[in-house]
């Protein structure tokens, strides 16, 4: 049971650690690929786009008369979703080990992080 006089002194340790795990996602930096690492997505642990590198040979496809835009748009968007799935990794982790330290919430069940 939660003791209610203990309530403000909770709240204030959880704001601090949200601003704890805020500050560690921005310096959380996680890489996705696609097209066998022709196209890599650098991304940070707030799923902040950072940069994306293409490979010249990628890019060969688009000379030509029937230039192939298409599979490189497709290549672009897989490589920035497996960047998001490794953020989304990195935030679990992130937010599943601070929680660990919040004493009085132990055994509590956060949608999404269960």
């Amino acid at each position: 049971m939660i003791n209610p006089l203990k309530i403000p002194e909770m709240l204030a340790q959880a704001n601090q650690m949200q601003e704890e795990i805020q500050r560690k996602l921005a310096e959380t930096v996680v890489e996705g690929s696609s097209g066998g690492g022709a196209v890599l997505a650098t991304m940070n642990g707030k799923k902040e786009l950072l940069k994306i590198h293409i490979d010249p040979a990628a890019v060969v496809s688009l000379s030509g008369p029937n230039p192939d835009v298409e599979m490189l748009e497709d290549l672009v968007v897989a490589a920035v979703n497996d960047a998001g799935r490794h953020a989304d990794d990195a935030i679990k982790s992130n937010v599943q080990g601070m929680l660990g330290g919040l004493g009085g919430l132990g055994g509590l069940k956060i949608p999404g992080l269960s």
